[in-house]
């Protein structure tokens, strides 16, 4: 049993190369039960300033996992920032104690910071790296990756950072723009319902958004954007393996 958070297709490519049918969180946690059991539980996440997104974390502290064999994948683009240690504390906070955590670099679709573009021209040997984890779980290894002093250094710089700004300023970093048709694609993307259709725009409410981007990548057109700078306005990802709708599968929250 998989559990997967998408918002660009990355994790949820990887979580079908894992298992045959992988189970969207968004769709999970909107169950009233959730309570699993199988031989081995994973999930597979992204990490957006090292960690999990909080309704990943909001899941793995409402649900009760039954497995002889818990483990974490956690897809990053840069710099993990002891992304593992960071899921190992919040698996002790829920009670969780994991038996494999590990790390795979991909496409970072992180908008400010990335060029999509240059990005995809990258070889970030994803193919290699998911073999060896496939090889570790069916193996059943127990290990997790080492966190440097340098990891941890990372994240600090990121909190101290974050410390400067207002509390919820990650909440308002998405703009519609004037060509905005209302179309509904970011709606359907959307995994927590933040971005609906009204009046025939979309219209962006703060306050559960995820930042996780889905609905700016795949706005057809381009009518969602950044309040802060962008590297590169005009490029946008999905990850090829991944449709659009395979997308909205994942995260529509009808």
């Amino acid at each position: 049993m998989l559990f997967y958070f998408t918002g660009t297709g990355n994790c949820l490519y990887v979580a079908r190369q894992i298992e045959e049918n992988p189970v969207s969180i968004p769709q999970a946690i909107r169950s009233e039960t959730l309570d699993f059991s199988a031989d081995r539980i994973g999930i597979v996440a992204p990490v957006y300033g090292h960690e999990v997104p909080q309704m990943v974390k909001a899941f793995m502290h409402r649900a009760r996992f039954h497995t002889d064999y818990f483990y974490m994948i956690l897809t990053y683009g840069n710099r993990h920032g002891g992304a593992v240690e960071l899921a190992a504390q919040l698996c002790a906070e829920c009670g969780i104690s994991p038996s494999y955590i590990n790390i795979l670099l991909m496409v970072d679709n992180w908008l400010p910071s990335f060029d999509m573009n240059e990005q995809r021209k990258l070889d970030k040997n994803v193919e290699g790296q998911l073999a060896a984890i496939r090889a570790d779980l069916d193996a059943r290894r127990r290990w997790m990756p080492e966190v440097t002093e340098k990891d941890r250094a990372g994240h600090r710089e990121f909190l101290d950072r974050m410390s400067r700004q207002p509390a919820d300023a990650w909440q308002h970093l998405l703009r519609v723009k004037e060509n905005c048709i209302g179309c509904g694609i970011c709606e359907k993307v959307c995994p927590s319902g933040s971005i609906r259709v009204q009046d025939g725009r979309a219209v962006h409410t703060p306050g559960h958004c995820q930042t996780c981007l889905a609905c700016i990548h795949a706005c057809p057109h381009g009518a969602i954007a950044l309040t802060v700078p962008e590297k590169n306005p005009a490029a946008r990802y999905r990850n090829p393996h991944v449709s659009l709708q395979d997308i909205i599968a994942a995260n529509h929250q009808a």
